[in-house]
C-alpha cells in the first residue's frame, strides 16, 4: 500500500518542535513515512531512511536518558560503599544500603548525562533537518533529476552536498530500471553515499556524546556531602568541621575519589555501549561485534564500478564481514566500515519497513503528548 510522503513543510514543522523528546519521536515516525514512500517506488528494498528510522529510535533512548540512567543506577561496588560507610562512621552513621543509594544519586547528578542527551538531540536534529528535507523534496519533485540535484551545494561534507547529489541520482535511476540486480546495487550505493555524508556531519556530536560523562571528583565530593550531611548551612559546616577534627575528612575524600574513578569508568563504558547498540525490529545489533547476516543474493557479487570504488574507500575487508566490528565509534572510518556492511547485509530485510510506533503512540505525539508504552 502506497504511503503518503511528508512534504518539506512538515519536515520544517518537526524541526521546530522545541521538546527534544517529542521532536525525536516525530523525526523517527517521519523517517518511516519517507522510507515507505521511496520503497514504494523502488520495489520495497531498504533505502537510507529505512535505517534512519531505527537509528533515530535508538537515539531517542539516549535523549530520554532511560538506558544510561538505568545502567548507572547499578553503581554500588560493595567495597567502595564500605569505604564511604567507614569514613562517615561517628559523624553520619547511616546503614550500608542508605549510603549506596546516596552514592548512586550523587553520581547520577554529577555524570553529566544531560550533556550526552543534548549531544544526541543535536545530532538527531542536524541530520533530519538537512537530509529528511531533501528526501521530502525529492519525493515531491516532478522535473528532471538533474534539476533536483542542481539545488544541492557542491563540495565535500560537512558543508558540501556532493555525496547527496550522487545519491539522489542513484535513487532516481533505481526507480526507472527494470533490472533487479542493477536496482539493488544502485540502492546500496545511494544508501552508502547518504550514510557517508551523514556520518561526516555527525562527527562532532558523536565525539561530544562519548566525551560528555566526565565526573569531577571535587563536584562529586560536594554533592555527596550535601546528601550525606543534611541540614542548614550552619549545620553542614559544623559536621564538616567534625569530619576534619575526627580525621575523617581526608578519608571521605579518598573514598569519594574511588567512587568517582569507578563511576567515570562505568559511565564512559555505558555511553559507548549505548551508542554502539542498534535495536532493529527483530534483532539487537552490537556494533562492537562482527556482523553475521549473509549478503542477500543480489548483492553477493557486485559489479557497479562506482559502488566498487566507494567500497574500496570505506570497506577494508571487501566481500567479507571479517573485522566489521567497530572498535572506536568516534572513528569515522571505523563506523563506515560497519555501516557499509550493515547496509549490504540488511538491504532486503522486510521487517525494517515495520512502523516504529503504534497508531495510538503516533496520535499522542502529534497531539503534543508523550506516548505511553515502550518507545
Amino acid at each position: 500500500m502506497d504511503v503518503e510522503a511528508p512534504g518539506t513543510s512538515e519536515v520544517e514543522a518537526i524541526t521546530a518542535v522545541p521538546d527534544p523528546v517529542l521532536r525525536n519521536l516525530r523525526i523517527t515516525h517521519c523517517y518511516h513515512r519517507l522510507s515507505r514512500a521511496l520503497a514504494d517506488r523502488t520495489g520495497g528494498s531498504a533505502n537510507w531512511c529505512t535505517f534512519a528510522v531505527w537509528a533515530s529510535k535508538q537515539v531517542g533512548r539516549t535523549i530520554r536518558r532511560e538506558d544510561l540512567a538505568r545502567a548507572l543506577e547499578h553503581l554500588a561496588d560493595p567495597d567502595v560503599v564500605k569505604t564511604l560507610v567507614d569514613a562517615l562512621r561517628r559523624v553520619a552513621p547511616l546503614p550500608f544500603d542508605a549510603v549506596a543509594d546516596l552514592a548512586r544519586r550523587a553520581v547520577l547528578t554529577t555524570a553529566r548525562l544531560d550533556e550526552v542527551s543534548d549531544a544526541a538531540a543535536r545530532g538527531n536534529l542536524k541530520v533530519f533537518e538537512e537530509i529528511a528535507h531533501e528526501f521530502a523534496r525529492y519525493l515531491a519533485f516532478t522535473g528532471p533529476v538533474a534539476d533536483f540535484v542542481a539545488a544541492l551545494r557542491p563540495g565535500e561534507p560537512p558543508e558540501g552536498q556532493h555525496h547527496l547529489s550522487r545519491a539522489f541520482t542513484r535513487y532516481h535511476q533505481a526507480t526507472t530500471t527494470t533490472d533487479p540486480k542493477r536496482r539493488a546495487e544502485l540502492l546500496l550505493l545511494a544508501n552508502l553515499e547518504v550514510g557517508l555524508h551523514e556520518q561526516t556531519r555527525l562527527q562532532p556530536e558523536i565525539r561530544a556524546a562519548l566525551e560528555a560523562p566526565i565526573i569531577d571528583p571535587a563536584e562529586l565530593h560536594r554533592r555527596l556531602l550535601d546528601l550525606l550531611l543534611p541540614g542548614n548551612r550552619f549545620t553542614k559546616w559544623l559536621r564538616r568541621v567534625a569530619l576534619t577534627l575526627l580525621g575523617r575528612r581526608s578519608a571521605l575524600r579518598a573514598a569519594t575519589d574511588r567512587l568517582a574513578d569507578q563511576a567515570r569508568t562505568l559511565a564512559r563504558r555505558t555511553v559507548t555501549r549505548h551508542l554502539m547498540t542498534l535495536a532493529l525490529p527483530d534483532e539487537l545489533l552490537d556494533l562492537s561485534t562482527d556482523l553475521d547476516a549473509p549478503f542477500p543474493p543480489l548483492l553477493v557479487e557486485l559489479s557497479d564500478p562506482d559502488l566498487l570504488d566507494l567500497l574500496t574507500r570505506v570497506d577494508p575487508t571487501p566481500d567479507s564481514l571479517r573485522d566489521t566490528a567497530a572498535g572506536d565509534w568516534s572513528d569515522l572510518p571505523d563506523r563506515m566500515h560497519y555501516i557499509a556492511d550493515m547496509f549490504r547485509c540488511h538491504a532486503e530485510r522486510a521487517t525494517l519497513q515495520n512502523p516504529p510506533f503504534t497508531d495510538d503512540q503516533v496520535a499522542a505525539m502529534y497531539d503534543g503528548r508523550l506516548p505511553t508504552g515502550r518507545l
